[in-house]
């Protein structure tokens, strides 16, 4: 049996590091909106394969030039080659300019996307992706808190609650840190199917986190003893590790090839899923089940004083 539980202090002293970092990436440089979240526009055009439109060209040929906001991205699909045009400005003038020098350098391109967000509903993108977070992580402490009410011995219903709860919190930065990371070094932008992202890995973590908890459940009410906790949480966990990591590994087959061939505008969202999924797997064995053995220590040194 593996002896996961007792090398709890290891998995804390990796996570700490991971969130610290994090934290100071998200510090120090942020996320990199998309234009859900600054407003804008985004279009996207499919081109002749013997065609390049690029940045250089687009910006050469429009009056004015571009701002910092302009970006050109390639991308191949079911409507085959593709540009992606992404800018701030939302102004009905500067976006015939850019279909006019889109046309005027494939003659054949066909408009397949326009976007236009103003800054007001990208506010409240923002402040209602906020709000989903935090409203999800709240529900989920109350559920697990009430739905592990028959086994408040010798730990309450409510430390498995916060046990997951912190281990979701702990995802949530880290995922974070590693797109404010991706932000500055390669341009990631986050938007509202990053958010959406973030709500699923939220999802996913939790049930992995139930599936261990469950059968620590399982076994202290089967064997009516706590003499030792630590043993009976690891025997839980080991029963439950090879499930957890089998499951984590077919979404990851998944996920995979959809980063590799899924485009740009599956790429954010499925490349956070990706990341969230193994750092939830690793988190649900290694953070929220600990936590509820370090909670049962620290009572138990409370109640010897």
């Amino acid at each position: 049996m593996l002896q996961i539980i007792q090398k709890r202090k290891y998995t804390y002293i990796v996570s700490a590091v991971l969130v610290g970092l994090s934290v100071f990436a998200i510090a120090m440089w942020g996320l990199k909106p998309g234009i859900d979240f600054v407003g804008g526009t985004l279009m996207e055009f499919r081109i002749s394969d013997d065609k390049e439109v690029t940045y250089d060209a687009l910006c050469e040929k429009i009056e004015g030039g571009c701002d910092d906001s302009f970006t050109v991205s390639k991308s191949t699909g079911e409507h085959g080659k593709s540009v992606i045009i992404r800018y701030k400005n939302s102004d009905e003038v500067f976006n015939q300019k850019v279909i006019g020098v889109v046309t005027e350098l494939d003659e054949n391109a066909v408009q397949l996307k326009a976007d236009f967000i103003g800054s007001t509903v990208s506010k409240q993108l923002k402040s209602n992706a906020i709000k989903a977070t935090i409203f999800a992580i709240i529900a989920m402490l109350l559920y697990i808190a009430w739905a592990f009410r028959k086994v408040s011995v010798p730990v309450s219903s409510w430390y498995y609650g916060i046990g997951a709860v912190v281990a979701l919190s702990h995802d949530v930065i880290i995922t974070l840190g590693i797109f404010a990371v991706l932000g500055r070094f390669f341009g990631i932008e986050v938007g509202v199917p990053f958010v959406a992202a973030l709500l699923t890995i939220l999802g996913y973590s939790v049930n992995d986190t139930i599936v261990v908890y469950d059968r620590v459940r399982e076994n202290v009410l089967k064997t009516r003893s706590i003499a030792d906790f630590e043993g009976l949480v690891n025997k839980s966990l080991n029963e439950s590790v090879a499930r957890s990591i089998n499951t984590s590994f077919t979404v990851m087959l998944v996920l995979v090839p959809i980063i590799l061939f899924g485009g740009d505008t599956l790429f954010n969202f499925s490349l956070a899923l990706l990341i969230g999924v193994l750092i939830g797997t690793y988190s649900s064995m290694f953070i929220a089940t600990a936590l509820i053995v370090s909670t049962y220590d620290v009572q138990k040194k409370a109640q010897k004083k």
